[in-house]
């Protein structure tokens, strides 16, 4: 929302130019003169509006005092018009589709919002202070980024000339508390029998792959899973962007890392499964495997780290396994299809697929355990229903 829509109605003649005054006045102050302390800042920008007040005989609510300061806050120190979307915790994801388009995410059910930034450069500037904070670039020359924010936030920019309408940012927050079965259970992202047969199977430590399709709830499950893990186990996370809030006493904790601006310095999936099965992991918790580092978690489950868990996107738990397959091609290890298929079945025991419904609500469609056929395909057998 625009400074002069928080200023309220009315359209051109003297109250106009008086609100226009004073967004530019506030403008001009926040990027140049103001601290960067929240506190000094705000006194500041107290002071200045009052001035503005009494210079140009326009007097102010306090309600509208209070939102110019926090609008100027949130623009010099957060990340502007966004702000107030990242602090409400109703907001599980933020999509701005263009500058003067926000679509939000709440409960599962997405809605447009009021909130427009005032231009495309407005946009791009928040863009570049976001992926600044967490040392990331992006330009005409790098147009995708995924990168976290240091609230746990995952962002992803997409820039023109691959975005055809400008700027694309994607925001996905995550609860400032895991949720456990208890409350995914309260939730209906689970029922009972099935909460009781993945916590025996974390304890039995069975190898667990969560599917689904993007939104559908994989990550919040995976960490639900990871409370059933003994604490004296030692337990390593592997993630693209860490969003994981694994709680667990002996925990390490591994992020990728792109190349940087001179082509050098990539650090994969695949470099740190390798790397961990070097540093005595009791189980393995890659986020999720989208690549070739596929063959490397299924040698880790084969290799004496049970229990180890991740989680890939797919329709079905048969497509969630065709997927691996196709993955695990992709390591130019030159495997046969066979070879393949008898790493999964032995490596995978349950898989736990998941759905977003039209409702909103993130549900547990199927569990299935993972056996090999006669014919050497997959033998399914649903449980835990």
């Amino acid at each position: 929302m625009s400074l002069t829509e928080r200023l309220g109605p009315g359209v051109g003649g003297p109250i106009a130019r008086l609100r226009e005054s004073i967004h530019s006045r506030l403008n001009e102050i926040a990027s140049t003169a103001l601290p960067n302390s929240e506190d000094v800042l705000r006194a500041e920008v107290y002071s200045v509006i009052d001035a503005l007040v009494t210079e140009l005989n326009a007097p102010l609510s306090g309600q509208t005092v209070a939102g110019l300061v926090q609008e100027i806050i949130d623009e010099r120190l957060g990340h502007g018009v966004l702000e107030p979307l990242l602090r409400d915790d109703s907001v599980t994801e933020i999509m701005v589709t263009r500058f003067d388009e926000i679509y939000v995410e709440r409960k599962g059910q997405l809605s447009l919002t009021e909130v427009v930034f005032q231009s495309e450069g407005q946009l791009r500037k928040t863009i570049e202070r976001m992926v600044g904070h967490v040392g990331r670039r992006v330009d005409e020359t790098n147009p995708m980024v995924d990168a976290r924010l240091a609230n746990g936030s995952r962002i992803n920019v997409v820039l023109p000339p691959i975005a055809l309408n400008g700027a694309v940012l994607t925001v996905r927050k995550f609860g400032r508390e895991r949720l456990d079965f208890a409350a995914l259970q309260s939730a209906g992202t689970m029922s009972q029998s099935q909460a009781e047969y993945l916590a025996r199977s974390i304890a039995e430590r069975k190898n667990i792959v969560v599917s689904g399709g993007t939104g559908s709830g994989k990550s919040t499950t995976l960490n639900a899973l990871c409370e059933f893990i003994d604490a004296g186990e030692r337990v390593i996370t592997i993630e693209d962007s860490a969003e994981l809030q694994v709680s667990h006493k002996h925990l390490v904790r591994l992020e990728s890392r792109p190349q940087n601006s001179e082509g050098v310095g990539r650090v994969s999936i695949r470099d740190l499964v390798r790397n961990a099965l070097r540093m005595r992991p009791d189980r393995i918790i890659v986020g999720e495997v989208r690549d070739e580092a596929a063959i490397d978690m299924l040698q880790a489950m084969n290799t004496g780290h049970d229990g180890s868990l991740t989680t890939v996107h797919a329709n079905s738990p048969l497509d969630a396994l065709r997927r691996i397959e196709t993955m695990c091609l992709m390591s130019n290890l030159d495997l046969p299809l066979a070879a393949v298929r008898s790493q999964i079945w032995s490596a995978v025991d349950v898989v736990v697929h998941q759905v977003r419904s039209s409702d909103g609500i993130r549900r547990i469609t199927k569990i299935v355990e993972v056996a090999d056929s006669k014919n050497g395909d997959y033998r399914l057998t649903e449980v835990g229903n």
